[in-house]
């Protein structure tokens, strides 16, 4: 947990670079994730480390939800308006996109719940880490999820150690 002192400073530097962005989207760059920008502000303004300002940076966003409301409204701007990606979610109400964020939990735990059935708790693990792996590298490179999967597939056709490291990683949190 963060003092109040020290979320508040937090607080107002946020602000202050979701109203820069706001101004200037242009300081995101082409590709530039605009959560990581702000986070990166954080890092460099408080000497930070990724972590904890990542856990700042959440702490201050919940205790603040207008806060939380403009660094929704700054991320929806540059990823689904501006680069019109998700142009048809971006324009529904908030009531809406929270809906239809609801429905697609509810579905993504009723599909992994029938996986584990139908496959095993190994080959769902071993799912839910590849997934993670492509939202990270769709992040890092500025892709969609789909294309950042079909490099992660097409490296580990090459790389079977790749494999190997997965399925010791999935072996040590299954014991």
């Amino acid at each position: 947990m963060y003092s109040k002192d020290e979320i508040d400073k937090a607080s107002l530097l946020i602000g202050s670079e979701i109203a820069r962005v706001l101004s200037d989207s242009s300081l995101i760059g082409y590709g530039g994730c605009a959560a990581c920008h702000v986070l990166f502000k954080l890092v460099k303004s408080l000497s930070l480390s990724e972590s904890d300002a990542g856990d700042l940076l959440s702490q201050a966003l919940f205790e603040d939800p207008e806060l939380n409301d403009r660094f929704i409204e700054m991320v929806e701007r540059i990823h689904m308006k501006e680069r019109m990606m998700g142009v048809q979610f971006s324009i529904k109400s908030r009531e809406a996109k929270d809906r239809f964020i609801d429905a697609n939990i509810k579905n993504a735990l009723s599909e992994l719940s029938s996986d584990i059935k139908q496959y095993g708790k190994v080959l769902v693990l071993r799912k839910l880490l590849l997934s993670l792996v492509t939202v990270q590298l769709a992040q890092n490179i500025g892709v969609d999820h789909h294309a950042a999967t079909e490099e992660l597939y097409y490296f580990m056709k090459k790389n079977i150690e790749s494999d190997n490291l997965i399925l010791e990683f999935i072996n040590k949190i299954s014991k």
